[in-house]
């Protein structure tokens, strides 16, 4: 076993674990390696710790996220940034999370999506399905192999997720809505309701 793939696991094992809880009463300072859609002005900021190989997180990135979007995102009423943990299988999430920053910030919500709608073909081999993702994205497949391949790749997802522990999240997904922790799927109308509260 690789060091890269010890430290991995180790992550998951912390966050199995659990995790001593912080609640901040204020939005989140900004992290490394953010990934954030909307206005760096809006009132509100959403940041969600989400794994690419936990399935509550892929059924509200599909039932939830697009709705929310729209309605909130795209109107500049929110500030949103996926914040990256890991989750059985890590390799996988982690895979996934590389190659989404190898393709690029233009295409990192894309890669993220299309991975999350993926989940229901991982039966098998799941590098198939990820080199057509990474070439659905511009890459090739030499650039694929390198960045799944990329020491420096994986040090960055470790650093991440070691972040999203110390910060007390021990559970995908968890979101902080102006500060204020949420732990577990939340409907369109939860989340309705909780941003109306974190913008009076």
């Amino acid at each position: 076993m690789t060091s890269t793939r010890r430290i991995l696991l180790s992550a998951v094992l912390a966050l199995t674990a659990g995790a001593a809880s912080a609640a901040p009463a204020n939005k989140l300072p900004p992290a490394p390696g953010d990934m954030s859609l909307g206005s760096p002005r809006a009132a509100v900021q959403v940041v969600e710790y989400a794994s690419l190989s936990c399935s509550h997180c892929a059924r509200f990135n599909s039932d939830v996220f697009p709705a929310f979007k729209a309605k909130y995102v795209d109107t500049g009423k929110v500030r949103y940034t996926l914040r990256e943990m890991l989750t059985p299988p890590a390799e996988v999430a982690a895979a996934g999370f590389l190659m989404a920053r190898c393709a690029g910030p233009k295409s990192y919500f894309k890669v993220v999506d299309e991975v999350f709608r993926s989940q229901s073909q991982w039966e098998g081999e799941i590098k198939p399905i990820f080199l057509g993702i990474a070439k659905n994205n511009g890459m090739t497949e030499a650039q694929f192999e390198a960045c799944l391949s990329s020491q420096a790749g994986y040090e960055g997802v470790n650093a991440r997720v070691k972040a999203a522990i110390d910060a007390g999240v021990n559970s995908t997904p968890t979101f902080f809505i102006n500060g204020k922790k949420y732990e577990g799927e939340m409907s369109l109308q939860q989340f309705s309701a909780a941003l109306a509260a974190a913008g009076k």
